[in-house]
């Protein structure tokens, strides 16, 4: 049985254990929570764009890969040390950056790995 939040298939377990799941940091649609957190949302949903990087039609720098993933950790800090509370939007447009940030970073990596592989293999 899979059951994610409230969601269940039959016949497989998955959770997501990364994502806190909290209800007030969540979206609802038509009553029901979805099975991440507004942030990991936007963090998962980038992630459908590894095809677009790994084939090159968008590039970005190392350096702003990295800078693009900062909104996440220092909303999601902020949060966690302070009185202050972010909001869902803000929560979901800044995960959707490091989730494009993160694909960047991975795809760089991965380029350069492919790179020393076939250095290796020649």
């Amino acid at each position: 049985m899979i059951k994610i939040s409230n969601y269940s298939i039959k016949g497989a377990k998955l959770s997501f254990s990364y994502c806190h799941r909290l209800p007030e940091r969540s979206f609802f649609y038509k009553g029901k929570q979805f099975p991440l957190c507004a942030r990991c949302t936007g963090i998962n949903l980038a992630y459908f764009l590894i095809p677009v990087f790994a084939f090159g039609f968008i590039k970005i720098s190392l350096w702003w890969s990295i800078i693009m993933i900062l909104p996440t950790y220092i909303d999601g800090t902020i949060q966690a040390y302070t009185k202050y509370e972010s909001n869902n939007i803000l929560r979901f447009t800044t995960g959707i950056i490091s989730g494009i940030g993160t694909v960047s970073l991975l795809t760089i990596i991965g380029i350069a790995i492919g790179k020393l592989i076939l250095t290796f293999i020649h």
